[in-house]
């Protein structure tokens, strides 16, 4: 029997008006990605879910994921993102929408959108959807269905983004970008132009969870990153009025590392198929981390300020040196903690991606030698625990 979401809309309101265990409150955040399902029929070699994926047996029903939707609202959260996996694996996700709308909630659907039909995407915008992000491989079929390890999918993702805009609704192309489509670049920004696109969110793979294990395939090198940053800036330009631009460069090739997440457990959190609420998606990657569920008695403002796990990285008191007497601390917040894990073993490490860290030189000349070196197969992401990719045009 499934355990009910609990806690109600007034004790977390009087959570948030106490100071938190941790010293320092932490405001609610505006957004909240939502997670809906990991059953997703892509592929990607760099997918962001855990390593572990949840199956459909753990995941929230439609009631609890109501009782979530309402206490989100209650808390003042303003936007809730639907996600996965592919959340259009959802038999529900209409229904979804059209409570999150009902409770004052603006709704986002993340989606690679290879499940969707027209009267599919038509019953979410009549259920008050507010905006369609979707999802390309590359601006071609050869290139896009063979990354994303499923046929035809470039095609059905081109016909649902215009059915997108045929409906007004707004719409952003997520063009993730790494070593095996960064020639396309150019193309692609063409390509979310000619879709009428809202804006284009250029991002290039980070390398942790899934991705870490197809580096060598993936990681581009520093001449295309380059050329990348130059294309983005002249584009930026030509295109000011007609498309937004956000633009996120791999950690390897940056002496700073990124305020991963605007800070561990400060500016954002999600929430996992089967109610974890998490400080990022990849988070589950950090072995000896317990993470709190809202199947459990306590509230998700109650989580969001108090738990252990979103209060182990908060902040600067955690740090060990360099970062812990860095001048660029409050800044960053040392980066990466599933970076730091993933490259390091330690969470508590500085993110490698700092120039920093002892261990940067180390790791970054073994990426510049991936990326520079031949091709290697993909080792293609499911619920089998991974396919090697048996042929240059396997899709």
């Amino acid at each position: 029997m499934t355990a009910s979401v609990v806690g109600t809309s007034s004790d977390g309101l009087s959570v948030l008006e106490k100071r938190a265990l941790a010293g320092e409150t932490y405001g609610i955040p505006l957004a909240v990605l939502a997670e809906l399902t990991h059953r997703c029929p892509l592929q990607c070699p760099y997918c962001s879910n855990p390593l572990e994926l949840e199956r459909s047996s753990a995941e929230l029903t439609t009631e609890e994921w109501k009782r979530v939707l309402t206490e989100l609202a209650d808390i003042g959260v303003l936007q809730i993102h639907f996600s996965g996996g592919e959340p259009t694996a959802r038999k529900d996700l209409a229904e979804l929408v059209r409570y999150a709308n009902e409770v004052g909630l603006y709704t986002n659907l993340i989606t690679s959108a290879v499940l969707l039909d027209r009267d599919k995407l038509k019953a979410l915008a009549d259920a008050g959807l507010s905006h369609v992000q979707i999802s390309f491989q590359g601006c071609e079929p050869t290139v896009a269905d063979r990354v994303a390890g499923y046929k035809n999918a470039h095609e059905k993702k081109l016909q649902v983004a215009r059915w997108t805009r045929e409906l007004d609704l707004p719409l952003t192309v997520n063009a993730v970008m790494h070593r095996q489509n960064l020639h396309q670049l150019p193309q692609m920004i063409q390509m979310a132009v000619d879709l009428d696109a809202h804006r284009i969110e250029i991002a290039n793979v980070q390398y942790y969870g899934w991705a870490l294990k197809n580096r060598a395939a993936l990681m581009p090198t520093v001449e295309q990153m380059d050329e990348a940053i130059r294309i983005v800036e002249e584009a930026e330009q030509r295109l000011k009025g007609v498309l937004a631009f956000d633009h996120v460069i791999p950690d390897y090739y940056a002496a700073r590392p990124k305020r991963c997440m605007g800070g561990w457990g400060r500016q954002f959190f999600n929430i996992s198929p089967s109610g974890k609420i998490l400080p990022c998606h990849a988070a589950e990657t950090i072995t000896g981390l317990t993470f709190d569920s809202v199947r459990g008695n306590k509230s998700i403002a109650w989580i969001w300020q108090n738990s252990d796990a979103l209060n182990r990285y908060r902040g600067t008191g955690w740090m060990k040196e360099p970062c812990r007497s860095c001048a660029f601390k409050e800044e960053d917040f040392g980066g990466c903690r599933c970076q730091a894990f993933a490259l390091t073993g330690d969470a508590g490490n500085t993110d490698p991606a700092c120039a920093f860290s002892p261990r940067h030189e180390e790791i970054f000349k073994a990426a510049a030698s991936e990326a520079a070196g031949e091709a290697v197969p993909f080792i293609y992401r499911n619920f089998a625990g991974g396919t090697v990719a048996t042929g240059p045009d396997e899709a």
